[in-house]
């Protein structure tokens, strides 16, 4: 799939034609500038999505997409893959989620661990989650998915616990451990979690918590990754070694 993708509220076209405006209009016709006869994707950003041709673009923020085809529906992808991502400190949050959506990670989770420096509290914690959620939409239509992550509230560490509890494999990369995340024996089905800790690392505590439930510590390589882009370069062994990149 190479054609731009937008989204719209729901897909349901009653006719051949389809009026993209407010935002996404704008951004197709004075961004992208597309013209008469160039193909487009139209998703609803939960997996369903149609083909069109671009028949008109009108005045700045208005594109008119005809000969839509039938609405198709992606399945959700097997195994699941979820990251579990501890807050970094700035803008690091959204770099982290907007490298794991490109590579098709299907949930993402905030998660508040102990020694995280930023911290989600209140008007402050629901404008951060906000971004979080806008960033993983616009790189799920940058690169081109239909089913954009989900980006979960923020989770506690007992939270994350119990969400690693109920995984078909569960994995916190922790320097401590002492097997590489490529040579894990992986699931071909269910659901697969991995938490990846703050800039001060996942605590004792925390590391028994989840050990508790079931996760065990892996390493991915010689280097030390930073949090921001950990969970991008274990997400894309994940996919490869699960087929999903096949």
């Amino acid at each position: 799939m190479t054609a731009p993708v937008f989204v719209v509220d729901r897909l349901d076209p009653a006719g051949p034609e389809f009026v993209l405006d407010g935002p996404e209009g704008r951004h197709a016709v004075s961004v992208k500038r597309l013209r008469p006869g160039e193909d487009v994707v139209l998703t609803d950003g939960r997996g369903r999505w149609a083909e069109g041709v671009v028949k008109a673009a009108e005045g700045k923020d208005r594109l008119v997409v005809t000969d839509l085809e039938p609405v198709r529906e992606e399945e959700p992808a097997s195994p699941r893959i979820t990251v579990v991502q501890a807050l970094p400190k700035g803008d690091r949050g959204e770099l982290a989620v907007e490298t794991m959506t490109e590579v098709g990670v299907d949930t993402i989770v905030p998660w508040q661990a102990s020694r995280c420096v930023t911290q989600w509290r209140g008007e402050r914690g629901l404008k951060a989650l906000g971004k979080w959620r806008a960033t993983a939409r616009e790189a799920g239509k940058q690169s081109r998915r239909v089913r954009f992550p989900e980006v979960a509230d923020a989770a506690t560490t007992r939270q994350v616990g119990a969400l690693l509890a109920g995984a078909d494999f569960a994995a916190v990369l922790h320097e401590s451990g002492e097997t590489r995340l490529a040579t894990a024996e992986l699931p071909t089905a269910g659901e697969i979690v991995l938490v990846v800790g703050p800039e001060g690392g996942v605590s004792p505590e925390e590391l028994a918590l989840f050990a508790e439930a079931g996760a065990r510590p892996y390493v991915l390589g010689p280097t030390v990754l930073r949090t921001s882009t950990a969970g991008t370069a274990a997400a894309a062994l994940l996919l490869g070694r699960t087929g999903r990149w096949s």
